[in-house]
Formats: C-alpha cells, sequence, structure tokens
C-alpha cells in the first residue's frame, strides 16, 4: 500500500480564485467543488472526491508557493489552516511544502 503523491504547483497563483481553480484541476474535484475555502477542506478531507488511485492515502506536494504567499499573506495563511485542518480530519491525507523554487 502506497499513498497517491499529487504535485499541487502554485506557479503563477495569483489570488484565491486562481488557487481554487489549480486545486479543483490538479486534485481532479467535481465540478460541484464550491472554490471556497469551506469546500476546499472538505474536499480535502474527503477520500471520497480525492483522484481515484488515493485508496490508500493522498500526499500532496505544494511547490512554488512562496510568491503567493508573499502576494496574498492573508490567504497564504487561511490556506495553510485549511491544509492543517484537513489532514487532522483524514489521518490518511498529507500535505507538504516543497522548499526551493522562489526565484
Amino acid at each position: 500500500m502506497t499513498d497517491l503523491a499529487v504535485t499541487l504547483d502554485l506557479d503563477g497563483v495569483t489570488d484565491k480564485a486562481s488557487l481554487m481553480d489549480r486545486c479543483a484541476l490538479t486534485l481532479e474535484l467535481p465540478d460541484w467543488f464550491g472554490r471556497n475555502w469551506d469546500a476546499l477542506a472538505d474536499s480535502l478531507s474527503d477520500p471520497s472526491v480525492w483522484p481515484k488511485d488515493a485508496a490508500d492515502g493522498l500526499l500532496v506536494v505544494v511547490r512554488n508557493w512562496q510568491p503567493y504567499a508573499k502576494a496574498r499573506p492573508e490567504e497564504w495563511e487561511i490556506a495553510q489552516e485549511v491544509f492543517s485542518a484537513a489532514v487532522d480530519r483524514a489521518p490518511s491525507l498529507s500535505v507538504m511544502l516543497a522548499l526551493g523554487g522562489s526565484s
């Protein structure tokens, strides 16, 4: 058994709307995904909406997040809280922030 690893690349993400779009695309979220913080938290912590190959667990590696965090610090703080809460609610979910790539 191994977790499915998915790279959530935030390169070019400049606001909440583009973050939600990137999450929806990368995580293969359903069409009804609401593109708000609560919907993201619910989706991340619900294995039934994860990509089909994530039956044993999901590892989300967030890359190139530093420019977004710098441009929108309040939004990034909320995003981190959402990631953390989802991990707490779904033991088979891990979210890691990749270092580097900030230039």
